[in-house]
Formats: structure tokens, sequence, C-alpha cells
């Protein structure tokens, strides 16, 4: 009996303690419902974030592109670009993304960006044009000049034709063009525009020429080889003098045919000196058709010719050089035939073949002034046409001398202040023309204010101003007898440091006297 109370004592102590524990347990878990509800809400409450700001524009054009899909990965939200090419990616958790943008017809790109806690992080975008759809130009027509054309002016405007599918592609060409005889290739580049004016090609020259185009998307396309051949010869008839990079540099040109006052300038030229050389005071011989001036070699100023294409140069002078007042002021001539030359060395006055042999000692001035200039006539070659001065290059003299008798024939003037000048003489030597500074002023620098063109008159002994349209303040300079002696030409320049020389020519007898041939040009001739 004592032990069945046992027994029912300890089941229901062992009851009580199952159900104590189940009672715990039961209370245990809102607990931990709580505990973790809790926690689960403040990691949500919790996340960091940020936005990322950003701009996409056009590659090479910086203009902004509107409607560019803007996403990322790690995944966050996907906004598109405004018109101004902004957009805000906002409430981005901290992390690192890689941020895409995306435009038909643009190639996609891709940035990377760290996003930190209430930070805006920065992007930009340059979005190239996608080629994938966009076509490229057509093959270019080469139109001039046409292929296997000859006799082609040294003085060339290429043009072609092409045409691109997409409208709104820039085209932009290459002119290759390759010299045949020396295969020395040039490249012009030209932005849109069909055509090139390419000058001082060599005569008598096959050159071969290429059209490459480009629209800024597709490679390249290139058109046909064509080739060509130059002129043999140019037919410029007048010869001057352009200033190039501190050197002086002769060309050739022609004019636009035209009498009016207002033609077209610097038609036809054609370089006929190298602008490594200074080489100035051209003269021309029409009956050799050679061309005769001046070169500094070393310290010296020595005489070379060369056809009038510009080859062939050789050296005339070399023991005894050309020399005198200010050397730009040095003129020399041709004997007429084109044998021999005269030319000024101080106060001597030499003639020379034209192969450099048999210098001769034709004329010295007694007084020691300076020889300066010098014409021979063309149907009295015993003749000569003589301007002398002194050290500082006034006292200037200009007169005629008998090389048979050794005798001055003609004073033309002589015993006027100020500086003279430019002169030349006609075939029949009955006219004189000259310049001369109606200022007489004479100063250190040998500087000439109003220089003006005068014809003297050897059968009359009068001296005519020459009515040109110069102003006050510019210099009538270098002037010479046209070759039929219809006309003169001359240099045009202001009397200030640095002024730009300009070439006219003046035609007696028409309804608009004058015209001007070349800009910054000077030391004319005409054949």
């Amino acid at each position: 009996m004592k032990e069945s109370q046992n027994l029912q004592k300890m089941i229901v102590t062992n009851i009580k303690d199952v159900m104590m524990k189940q009672l715990k347990h039961l209370l245990f878990l809102p607990l931990l419902l709580l505990v973790i509800i809790g926690c689960s809400e403040e990691q949500i409450d919790g996340d960091r974030i940020g936005t990322i700001n950003g701009k996409v524009v056009a590659k090479g054009t910086n203009a902004p592109l509107e409607n560019v899909k803007i996403s990322t990965n790690p995944v966050s939200s996907t906004v598109f670009t405004d018109e101004e090419g902004d957009f805000v990616i906002e409430n981005a958790v901290i992390n690192t993304y890689a941020v895409q943008a995306e435009l038909s017809g643009y190639v996609t790109a891709f940035e990377s960006v760290s996003v930190l806690e209430n930070t805006a992080a920065v992007v930009a975008f340059e979005l190239a044009l996608s080629n994938a759809n966009n076509q490229p130009p057509s093959v270019p027509i080469l139109v001039f000049p046409e292929d296997l054309q000859t006799e082609v002016s040294f003085e060339v405007q290429f043009t072609w034709e092409s045409t691109d599918p997409d409208l709104n592609d820039n085209l932009s060409y290459v002119l290759e063009l390759r010299n045949g005889v020396t295969n020395d290739i040039e490249l012009y580049e030209t932005a849109q525009d069909t055509f090139y004016l390419a000058s001082n090609l060599d005569l008598a020259t096959t050159y071969f020429w290429q059209i490459k185009v480009n629209d800024g998307v597709n490679d390249d396309v290139a058109s046909e080889i064509s080739q060509f051949t130059t002129i043999a010869s140019p037919d410029n008839p007048y010869f001057f003098v352009k200033e190039e990079e501190g050197n002086s540099v002769i060309y050739s040109g022609t004019d636009d045919g035209s009498d009016s006052e207002a033609g077209d300038l610097d038609v036809g030229l054609l370089k006929l000196t190298n602008g490594n050389t200074n080489s100035f005071r051209p003269r021309v011989n029409p009956v050799i058709d050679k061309i005769a001036y001046l070169r500094n070699v070393g310290g010296d100023t020595q005489i070379f010719i060369m056809d009038t294409g510009g080859a062939n140069k050789t050296q005339v002078t070399s023991a005894i050089s050309v020399n005198g007042f200010r050397i730009k002021e040095v003129d020399f001539c041709w004997a007429q035939n084109g044998s021999q030359l005269y030319y000024p060395n101080l106060d001597k006055l030499y003639r020379i073949n034209s192969d450099g042999s048999g210098a001769v000692l034709v004329y010295q001035t007694t007084d020691g002034s300076f020889i300066t200039e010098v014409e021979e006539t063309a149907f009295d070659t015993d003749l000569l046409l003589i301007k002398t001065n002194d050290t500082a290059g006034y006292n200037a003299r200009i007169f005629t001398y008998r090389l048979s008798t050794n005798t001055e024939e003609t004073i033309i003037i002589e015993g006027l202040p100020g500086a003279l000048g430019g002169i030349d003489i006609t075939a029949n030597s009955n006219q004189v023309v000259y310049t001369r500074d109606i200022t007489g002023s004479e100063n250190v620098n040998y500087r000439i204010f109003e220089s003006r063109i005068f014809i003297y008159d050897l059968l009359t002994s009068t001296h005519t101003q020459l009515q040109t349209s110069v102003l006050s303040g510019e210099n009538d300079l270098d002037v010479k007898y046209a070759p039929n002696e219809g006309g003169l030409i001359y240099t045009r320049e202001g009397n200030n440091t640095g002024a730009i020389p300009e070439v006219y020519k003046f035609q007696f007898g028409t309804s608009t006297d004058e015209k001007q041939l070349f800009s910054a040009g000077s030391m004319p001739d005409w054949k």
C-alpha cells in the first residue's frame, strides 16, 4: 500500500515536471518570436543607401543624349536620361555597381561606380555611334583631271564626287598625289569639299592621284588611281619676288586676261626657286627664254640663270661678285642677244659671258660713286643706261653711256635731292622711265616717302610724271617697260616699315590704265 502511494507521488511529480517544462517552452516561444521580429525590423529599417547621378553625351560632339536607358548590376532602379542627358538613380544600396548606358544607334557603354552612404556617386558616359547599321560612303569618282590627260597646268583644281546613304554623316577626304618621277607623295586633306587646288606642280611630269573618303564611322573608301601629265613649259609672262620665311623666292605668273581693275590676283603662280635660298631680282631674256637672277652664296651675291620654267639653274659669276649700295637696290641686265650680262661691283661695271667666262671691266666711275643699275638698249647695243649714287644712296645720277667712246652721252637727271631708281629705256632709245622720291628726303635709313614714276623724252628733254592711282604715303618702285612698250610694270608699297608690296601694271591708252596683278610681290619683270 505504501509502495503504491509512493509510485503515485512519483508519477504526479513527473507529470508536474513535464508540465512545467512545457509551460516554460510555451512562454519562451512568444519571447523568441518577439526577439526575431524585433531583429528583423531593425535590419530592414537600417539599410544604408546613396544615389547615382550621371550624364550621357555623344562622343566627339558632347551633345547631350535623351532617353538613354540606364541600368545597373547588381540590379537597382532603371531610369532614362532627360533632354539634357542627365539621370538620377535614388535609394541605391551601398555597393559597387556596373552602370550600363544603352541607346539605339550607339555602342552600349559601361562604367563602374561605388555608392557610399548618403552620398551622390557621379558617372559620365560618352556614347559612340554604332556602325552596325551605318553604311560606308560610295566609291569616289574622279572628275578632273581626267585619266591619262596631258598638258595639264602646273596649278590644278582636283575635283571628285562621292555620296553617303547616311545623311547625318560628315564626310572628309584625303587627296593622295604621287610624283611619278621622284615618287614623292603629298597628302592634302579637305573637310567636306570635293575639290582641292594644288599649285606648283613640276612641269612635264606624270602624276598619280587617288581620293579616300571617310564618314567618321566606317573604314576609308578609296577611289581608283588616275594619272595625268603636266605641261612642258608655262606661258607666264610675268616674273617677280615673294618673301617667304625670311628669304626671297622667285615666281612667275599671268593675269586673268581682263581689263578690269578689280580682276583676279595671283593667277597661274609657279614657284621657280627654292625657299631655302635667297633669290631675287629676276631678269628675263625672251630671245633665249632664260631668266637671270641674283642669289646669295655665302657672304656674296652672284648671278645665276635658269629656264623660264625654273629648271637648269647654273651660276654665272664667282670671282667678281655683284656688289653695291644696299644689294636689294642693285640691278643688272642682259645683253639683248642673251650671250652676255652687265652687272655692277661698287664703282665698276662688268660684262660677263652667260656661261661664266670672259668677265671684263667696261666702265668705272671717276668720283668713286657706286653703280647701282644698268640697262642695255635693244637697237643700239653700244649704248647703256646707268644710274649711280653715293655710299648713302643719294647724289644720284641717271645718264646714257657710249661704250665705244667711253663717254657719257646724255644726262637724264642729276643734282636733285632724294632717291632715284627703277630705270629702263625704250628700244629706240627715245624715252627713259625712272622713279623719284618727290619729297627729296635724305636720311640715314634711306627711307623713301613718295616715289613716283617719271618718263623722260630724250628728243624734247622733258620729264613727265605718270598719273597712277598711287596714294600719299605709298611708293611706286622698280618700274620696267612692257616688251611691246605699251605699258609698264612696277612695285607699289607703303612707305612704312614692314609694308607689304604689290605688283601693278599700267597700260597706256586704256580706259582703266592701272591694274594690280600680284599680292605680296616685288621686283617685277615682263617678257
